[in-house]
């Protein structure tokens, strides 16, 4: 058996242990890519913002990576620089943009002469107002405009991770469990979701009163041991490249003609276009849900004297999330019956606890944060039968489906529930779960098929190119949510009471257009014979 082991991916544990830093470091920032979405509400109330506001600040995640072309530009650095140097410099970056944003939401900054420059200056961007893609607008609040410019140096940071991290795992796992793989990490990194809405709104009302800027130095601080995760892994993936010889700058310079022979793919594009689609009904709705919720259902929040409203209830139920991931997590790698079923048990039992004490809480944070849960449990299985039995572009096509129910319900029919504690909590917590299984159908079907469509010479720059153009849609539609608030809701209206229902349609809507173009992806598949349908690992 140790003869078969020639280098590190050799070793299943070796190649895990690399998959798990490059895991933890996306778990961070996932957690401070949402770190103010579950607290909306208390931004409006404290720093002035509303949802244009709010909405402006959250697109200017992606402003840089589109407008700017820096995604592009981070696909080529990976191409000729690296995995090891690229993740090392991304997890800089987004410590860099993760500072600025705290201390623009810092008591701090109230009051400075830098608040001031930045009220009365930013409030017309030649060329990018007339064409209405301007991070910035007159009246936008200082804290924000400061807030977005450190969210723009973020975004480029997390996504420059976001596909080095994807190159890292095929070059650890390609011929191996890459669906499981990725699909394995995505479980993981989504967890920071959950990790997001219960200690966020936990940070900013520690000690019993209200300061939004403790939950950004809670992801700050998670920023710092990302940037230590992917430290780490740079060395683990020198001493790999010592073992195969393999060369961390390519031999052959990057041309221009790489990136047409991508853009000339059909199947390429088609890929791209679904996730743009698909994507752009996620992400944007994770920094709108947990308001979505506090309008939607009849919550009681519990009183501070009570065990539910303590401090020491967040911890528990962080716990207890813990266990129900854990053991869902688990069970996929268990061969032992027995001990699979009875982790699967225990994870179920453990599932129906956390969403009891979400219950008694009282607050839409800790409902919302059963999200990535059943996406923790079902993400394994779903890669490891995409790598031994394919039918990847069958997925996409039922996570589609599912995507455009969950909005539809959300819309429609969880106002309805609104009055009944009980029956609007069910509704939210079934619906959120299943959109969490969606969402894991994606990963572990989209990202493993990037490498049947292009050289493995450019897979970077095609990462890059299908996150560039994701990144569109992850710019535009925080602003559209924020948009259609603003206009759907008479001016005035108490961030707890506003209607969700058109920007809901309009999720949905993108559903529908990631469904149809996963249909005639699955028709190209057949006719061209992409593999898109084929397993990863070949008997």
């Amino acid at each position: 058996m140790n003869e078969k082991i020639k280098t590190l991916r050799d070793s299943a544990g070796m190649r895990w242990t690399a998959l798990l830093l490059l895991a933890l470091a996306m778990f961070c920032a996932y957690i401070f890519m949402d770190i103010l979405s579950p607290i909306k509400d208390l931004m409006q109330e404290q720093r002035g913002w509303d949802s244009t506001a709010f909405g402006t600040m959250q697109g200017a995640e992606t402003f840089l990576n589109v407008f700017v072309f820096f995604l592009i530009f981070a696909g080529i650095i990976l191409d000729k620089m690296g995995v090891r140097f690229t993740a090392v410099l991304s997890g800089a970056v987004m410590l860099v943009g993760g500072l600025i944003k705290f201390y623009a939401v810092s008591d701090a900054f109230i009051g400075t002469s830098l608040e001031t420059w930045f009220t009365n200056n930013l409030n017309y961007i030649p060329g990018f107002d007339e064409l209405g893609v301007s991070p910035f607008y007159r009246g936008m609040p200082a804290s924000a405009k400061l807030a977005a410019i450190g969210f723009m140096i973020f975004g480029c940071g997390a996504e420059m991770a976001g596909i080095t991290v994807s190159r890292g795992i095929v070059k650890w796992f390609k011929g191996r469990e890459t669906a499981l793989a990725m699909g394995s990490e995505m479980a993981l990194a989504r967890l920071g979701v959950a990790t997001c809405m219960i200690f966020s709104p936990f940070f900013a009302k520690l000690g019993g009163e209200v300061h939004v800027d403790n939950s950004v130095k809670f992801g700050v601080v998670l920023l710092c041991i990302a940037l230590i995760m992917f430290v780490v892994y740079f060395f683990m993936d020198k001493k790999l490249d010592s073992q195969t010889g393999e060369a961390e700058e390519k031999d052959d310079p990057f041309k221009i003609s790489d990136i047409g022979k991508i853009l000339s793919s059909l199947g390429f594009w088609l890929v791209a276009l679904l996730c743009v689609l698909y994507y752009s009904a996620i992400f944007p709705f994770q920094k709108y849900a947990v308001n979505m919720l506090q309008c939607n259902l009849t919550l009681t929040p519990a009183d501070d004297s009570t065990f539910w409203g303590s401090s020491s209830v967040t911890i528990v139920q962080y716990i207890v999330m813990l266990m129900v991931a854990v053991c869902a997590f688990a069970s996929n790698f268990s061969k032992n019956k027995g001990v699979k079923y009875g982790l699967m048990c225990l994870a179920v039992v453990a599932l129906v606890v956390y969403c009891y004490m979400g219950y008694m809480r009282g607050t839409a944070e800790t409902i919302f944060a059963v999200f990535p849960l059943l996406a923790v449990a079902i993400t394994p299985i779903l890669g490891n039968y995409v790598d031994h039995k394919g039918k990847a572009a069958s997925m996409l096509m039922i996570g589609s489906i599912l995507l455009v129910l969950c909005h539809l319900t959300f819309a429609f029919i969880l106002p309805l529930c609104k009055g009944s504690a009980v029956g609007g909590t069910i509704v939210a917590y079934v619906t959120i779960l299943v959109l969490g299984a969606s969402f894991s159908l994606v990963p572990a079907a989209l990202w493993p098929s990037v490498p049947k469509l292009v050289d493995e010479k450019i897979i970077g720059s095609a990462y890059a190119l299908i996150f560039w153009i994701q990144n569109i849609g992850l710019w535009l539609f925080p602003l559209l949510i924020g948009k259609v608030l603003t206009s759907t809701n008479p001016e005035g209206t108490a961030a707890h009471e506003l209607n969700y229902t058109w920007a809901l349609v309009m999720l949905a809507c993108l559903g529908v257009a990631a469904l149809l173009i996963g249909v005639y992806l699955k028709a190209v598949d057949k006719k061209k014979g992409l593999g898109l349908e084929e397993p990863n690992i070949k008997d």
